[in-house]
Formats: structure tokens, C-alpha cells, sequence
């Protein structure tokens, strides 16, 4: 008898377990099937701002302002403004947005704004596809690296200071994600960072600051620690507020602030 209750009890957990683990893959499931539907409905997400609406008003004559503008995907878009004098940001960030569909997308949603200071934060939506395309690890580590760079070139020929931010790392991997992981996804935010880090420092100097957000918020094992992580590609409230302290420190040192012409088209 004992043996039966106890091999019940056994099965009653597994059965929830069971139930709760394909509950959880089938949200998951459904999140990535909207998502792709979504992609293939808009492919570079030209619709996502409301661009005539959403335009900042022009610094009202004799305002003192500098203007900072960030990029890329949902790392980008979730990153709260920081607190700093004379400065205004705007966002432009697409969540689970590719390296390519940031690219294609920067003459629309950020060109127009004619940023002082462009900040750039893209690359894990690349790179988190190795696990599932393992044979083209090569090519997906090229493509981001050429595409960042190619980003940070629009910003710079049109007069713009980068602040080129290395790919943040990924957090402690969930259970649904792990099947279509691999340890080449970490190694290669690592290599792309390293060919981004060469970039930065072949350019024109004080076109592009480096900031090093990566070594702000990972762990001994080279992770997002786990203090800072809201998921496993997403950073919580207080990973953006170790961020963003180190950040408006970094800012500050940019003598960037201008006084904005007469005319509201400069």
C-alpha cells in the first residue's frame, strides 16, 4: 500500500510538472510565432513609430541642448532615459530587432533626428540564432560585426558621436530556452566585442566613446548577474540603474552641449 501511495504521489508530480513545463513551451511558442508573423508583416519595423507625431519639438532659440538618441533592440528600447542637464534623449530602440533590421531602418527613425550623440546597443538577436544555425556561426558573427559597424558609420557621416556599447551578455539560460542554446552563443558575444572594442579604436579619435557596459553588470562567469537580470536576454530596473550611473559619468565628459540655431533645419 505504502509503495502505491508512494508511486502516485511520484506520478501526480511528474504529471504537474509535465503540464506546467509544456504550458510554459507553448507560451513560448506562441510569443515567437507572433513574433515572426509580425516580422513578415513589417520586416525592418518601419511602422513601430508614429513618426509625424512622435517627432521631438526644435529647442526653442538660445537653448542650450544635446541632443542623444538610442538604437537597437529591446536592450536598447527598454533603457530608461538617465538624468543629465541640458541633455535630451530620445529612443529608438526595436525590440527583437536583428543587427541588419536596425541597419535598414536608421535613415528612417534616427537620421531625422539629427543626434548630437548616437548610442548603440545590438547584437544578442544575431547571435542567440547560432544555437539553432550552428553551421553558420561564422557568417552570424561577420554579419553583426559588419552591421554594427555600418550603423555606426551613418551616425558618424552625419556629424554624430557614437557611444558604441558592447553586447551585453546573455543571463542564467531558462529551461525553455536551453534546448536551442549553446556555449558558442557566449563565445561569440566575446568575439564580436572584441572586433567592435579594434573598431572603436581604429576611428577618428572622439568619434566613437567605448562604453563598457559588459564588465558593469556580468558576473565571475562572464553572465548578466543574476541581481541584474529581469530574464535571460533582459536586464531588471537596477541592471539600467548600475547602467546608467556609469553611463551619465561617461557622458559627462563630452563636451557636446550646443546652442541650437536660429534656424529649426540645422
Amino acid at each position: 500500500m505504502r509503495w502505491s501511495v508512494g508511486f502516485i504521489s511520484v506520478l501526480t508530480v511528474l504529471l504537474g510538472f509535465s503540464v506546467m513545463l509544456n504550458a510554459t513551451l507553448f507560451k513560448r511558442a506562441k510569443a515567437y510565432y507572433t513574433e515572426l508573423n509580425a516580422v513578415r508583416l513589417d520586416p525592418i519595423g518601419l511602422s513601430y513609430f508614429d513618426l509625424d507625431t512622435q517627432l521631438p519639438e526644435v529647442p526653442v532659440l538660445g537653448q542650450s541642448v544635446t541632443r542623444f538618441v538610442f538604437v537597437g533592440d529591446s536592450r536598447a528600447s527598454s533603457w530608461p532615459s538617465p538624468v543629465m542637464e541640458g541633455a535630451e534623449f530620445i529612443n529608438r530602440g526595436v525590440g527583437s530587432q536583428t543587427t541588419t533590421q536596425v541597419l535598414q531602418r536608421y535613415s528612417a527613425h534616427v537620421s531625422p533626428l539629427k543626434p548630437d550623440v548616437v548610442i548603440v546597443q545590438v547584437g544578442i538577436n544575431d547571435l542567440k540564432t547560432i544555437g539553432l544555425f550552428p553551421d553558420r556561426l561564422s557568417d552570424i558573427i561577420a554579419d553583426a560585426q559588419t552591421n554594427i559597424e555600418q550603423i555606426v558609420k551613418q551616425a558618424m557621416a552625419q556629424g554624430s558621436t557614437v557611444v558604441l556599447i558592447p553586447i551585453l551578455p546573455a543571463g542564467e539560460i531558462s529551461l525553455a530556452r536551453r534546448p536551442f542554446w549553446s556555449d558558442e552563443i557566449d563565445a561569440s558575444v566575446l568575439t564580436v566585442n572584441q572586433q567592435l572594442l579594434n573598431f572603436a579604436k581604429s576611428s577618428p579619435p572622439g568619434s566613437i566613446i567605448w562604453f563598457d557596459g559588459y564588465s558593469e553588470i556580468v558576473d565571475e562567469r562572464g553572465r548578466v548577474s543574476a541581481e541584474y537580470q529581469k530574464d535571460e536576454l533582459h536586464l531588471n530596473d537596477l541592471g539600467y540603474e548600475v547602467l546608467n550611473k556609469a553611463l551619465v559619468e561617461k557622458l559627462s565628459q563630452l563636451s557636446l552641449r550646443k546652442t541650437k540655431a536660429s534656424n529649426p533645419d540645422d
